[in-house]
């Protein structure tokens, strides 16, 4: 048995979270929301850096994301 998992890519997302590496967002998910440093874009998610403590968000999750002043995350 041969599985195949594939992953959904939005390169418009992509590209847009890349330019805002290591910079403070607030990001919507459907979950709720997320502010903190832009650690990391990855093709099928993000981490997010809040108080040194990393969260994993999905791509597929994200509904919207806005640049946050770091002052605003504390």
């Amino acid at each position: 048995m041969d599985i195949q998992m594939s992953t959904l890519t939005d390169p418009y997302l992509y590209q847009a979270l890349m330019s805002m590496m290591d910079e403070y967002l607030v990001v919507q998910t459907s979950e709720g929301s997320v502010r903190g440093k832009l650690a990391s874009v990855l093709p099928d998610h993000i981490v997010i850096e809040v108080s040194g403590t990393p969260f994993y968000v999905r791509s597929q999750q994200i509904v919207w994301f806005f640049p946050s002043s770091e002052d605003a995350d504390r």
